[in-house]
């Protein structure tokens, strides 16, 4: 893969009081790390990839670093008008890319919560925008470039119109027309990964959930499934994707539902009839790994792949995050180990936050659990949530030290070198077991 970095580094860019988007020369763009700021280097820049998302970020001012000695700078009102409030800016990037710094802001007393989005440290250079990030999976199976609005509308609505009865098809079909969710497009264009979310409930009380939030905080960026569809109903989608879709995956457990694992009876017969018709593709679990004995039933059924959701390897953020409900860290990690026993494939799905994925006692705490539970692959997702409301949640350390995204991976990559890493939920070759890229 070429990666392309600029010739010098960028420039601050904030918005003005009108959301408006400029750049601010004089000063090199920064990032945040566990609250401190830095300045990126040359390489630790991509270009925005396409299919990102600019977000203006109220009651935080933008912070930049002096390009002479790198000293981090408040900017407090316009540089061109006096007097005029700003604001700062982050990229949520398109799927397949990982942050190395958070946009660099400080905030007000007063300034709300920001929506449960990732935030990455942009800048602005040789008319482009530029990322501290960088590309963590190839599989181009959620790029932008990969997907025709006008196609997608049509297959969807064709499909809406031949499956009326189908609950879960019509329910990803508001997914897919309404909330752009790339795995209910790829599942309606018949390729690759499509989702067969089951569970209306959770055992977690997740503080960044993306489909439930209380009243009154962060709203949820996306609807929950309301029903629990029925084995027919998702062996009547699955199937005929197996059959005929590219290095087809069908994934329980998606944004758009609870834990999975509280449906363990209605997926286990699913699987079931799922596997009588076709023994083609991956079938594949997004879990928090909660109930060994649940997942049990699911390998015993012919579930092919494990992804555990997990946001620290350290059992005291976990739980801060997460807050389980009859369960525990150590069940998790039970999961994991039930899976691999049985010959089957598991990722982490792990949440990066820099400056608290980096941690050395986080990379201790991940190296420990990986060397007692053999997981096969790490997905590196960004965590999506305000980064300063996650760091309160935990709390955090502030005084505590990074390796930085990047030394952080390349020490993981050297000390397991067996180990995979990626984005997306692999597409496992069935004789070897294998995932294939």
């Amino acid at each position: 893969m070429n990666v392309i970095h600029p010739e010098s580094l960028p420039a601050l860019v904030f918005a003005d009081k009108n959301g408006t988007i400029v750049d601010y020369p004089p000063l090199n763009m920064a990032g945040m790390s566990n609250g401190h700021f830095f300045m990126p280097t040359i390489t630790d820049l991509i270009p925005l990839p396409a299919g990102s998302e600019l977000f203006v970020l109220p009651g935080r001012l933008p912070v930049g670093c002096n390009p002479e000695s790198g000293e981090p700078l408040l900017v407090e009102e316009s540089p061109f008008r006096a007097g005029e409030t700003v604001q700062a800016v982050a990229a949520f990037m398109a799927p397949a890319h990982t942050s190395i710094f958070t946009s660099a802001f400080q905030s007000s007393a007063q300034s709300p919560l920001l929506p449960l989005f990732a935030y990455t440290a942009v800048g602005w250079h040789q008319d482009r925008f530029w990322v501290a990030a960088f590309r963590s999976d190839l599989d181009r199976r959620q790029d932008s470039d990969q997907y025709k609005q006008s196609v997608v509308e049509q297959k969807t609505k064709k499909m809406l119109k031949q499956h009326r009865d189908n609950r879960l098809i019509q329910h990803l079909g508001k997914c897919c027309l309404l909330y752009s969710c790339p795995a209910a497009r790829n599942y309606f264009l018949g390729r690759w990964e499509a989702p067969l979310p089951t569970s209306p409930s959770c055992n977690a009380r997740c503080v960044g959930c993306i489909s439930l939030q209380k009243s009154g905080c962060c709203p949820s960026t996306q609807e929950r499934i309301a029903f629990v569809p029925t084995p027919k109903e998702i062996s009547q989608m699955a199937i005929p994707h197996l059959n005929h879709a590219p290095r087809p995956i069908v994934s329980f457990g998606q944004g758009c539902e609870g834990e999975p694992l509280l449906q363990a009876g209605v997926i286990e017969k699913a699987i079931r009839l799922i596997r009588k018709q076709t023994s083609r593709g991956t079938i594949n679990l997004n879990s928090n790994a909660s109930l060994p004995v649940s997942l049990g039933r699911l390998i015993e059924a012919g579930l092919d792949s494990l992804r555990v959701s997990l946001n620290s390897a350290q059992e005291v953020y976990y739980s801060k995050y997460y807050r389980p409900n009859g369960y525990s860290f150590a069940d998790v990690q039970a999961s994991i180990r039930l899976m691999k026993e049985a010959g089957r494939f598991v990722s982490l799905n792990y949440f990066i936050l820099p400056g608290v994925t980096d941690s050395p006692r986080e990379y201790e705490a991940l190296c420990n659990l990986i060397t007692s539970c053999q997981p096969d692959f790490i997905q590196l997702r960004n965590l999506n949530m305000d980064p300063e409301w996650y760091l309160r949640t935990l709390d955090f350390p502030q005084q505590e030290p990074a390796m930085g995204i990047r030394p952080w991976l390349a020490a993981l990559k050297k000390q397991f070198p067996t180990l995979q890493f990626g984005y997306f939920n692999p597409f496992l070759e069935k004789s070897t077991g294998h995932s294939i890229s």
